[in-house]
C-alpha cells in the first residue's frame, strides 16, 4: 500500500472515531439540562367572578395557577383532594407509609444513584472511550448484568410456571 492511501485511510479512521452515539443509551451527560420531571405546566389562567374579591398579594405565598399535580391526580383518579397531606398520602394510609419508610427515605436518591452509577461505569468502563466505530457504551458497560430473557422463559417453563406467549428465537 502507498503512503498516500495509508494515511488517507489513517485519517478517514481518525474521522469516524470522532463521530459520537447521541442515542438514548450514551451515558455521557456533557450539558446536565433540566430535570423533565420537575417542568409542570401551570393551571389554566381563569377571570375571577369579581376583582375586588380578589385576596391581596402576599410575597412567598401560592398562586391560584400553581399546579397541585398530587391533588389533582387523585381528584382524577375520584378521590378526595381535601384529604393529600403534606406527603402526598392520605391520612388513613400514615401506618402503611410509617411502615414503609422505617429504614428512612435519603432525600437526595437522585444524586446519590447518580454518583454510584458514575463510579460503576468508571470501574467498569475504563476503556469504553477508545474506539474506533460507533459501539453501544451501555452494553459494554453493563454487559454483566443484562438478562436472558429467552432462557428465564425456559427455566420458568421448567419449573411449571404458567407464561404468556412469546415471540420465537430468531
Amino acid at each position: 500500500m502507498r503512503p498516500a492511501s495509508s494515511l488517507i485511510l489513517i485519517m478517514a479512521l481518525g474521522l469516524a472515531a470522532c463521530g459520537g452515539n447521541k442515542g438514548l443509551r450514551d451515558l455521557s451527560d456533557p450539558a446536565a439540562g433540566p430535570e423533565e420531571f420537575a417542568i409542570v405546566p401551570n393551571k389554566p389562567l381563569q377571570t375571577p367572578e369579581s376583582y375586588s374579591a380578589l385576596p391581596v398579594p402576599t410575597p412567598g405565598s401560592a398562586n391560584l395557577v400553581d399546579a397541585t399535580p398530587k391533588q389533582d391526580a387523585v381528584a382524577a383518579l375520584g378521590g378526595n383532594p381535601a384529604r393529600v397531606t403534606a406527603q402526598g398520602v392520605p391520612s388513613s394510609d400514615g401506618a402503611l407509609i410509617a411502615s414503609a419508610s422505617r429504614y428512612g427515605v435519603p432525600g437526595n436518591i437522585r444524586a446519590t444513584t447518580a454518583a454510584e452509577d458514575a463510579d460503576f461505569r468508571k470501574r467498569r468502563g475504563r476503556f469504553t472511550n477508545i474506539r474506533l466505530f460507533k459501539t453501544d457504551r451501555y452494553v459494554q458497560v453493563y454487559r454483566s448484568q443484562v438478562l436472558d430473557a429467552n432462557a428465564t422463559l425456559n427455566a420458568s417453563r421448567r419449573a411449571g410456571v404458567k407464561t404468556p406467549s412469546a415471540p420465537p428465537v430468531e
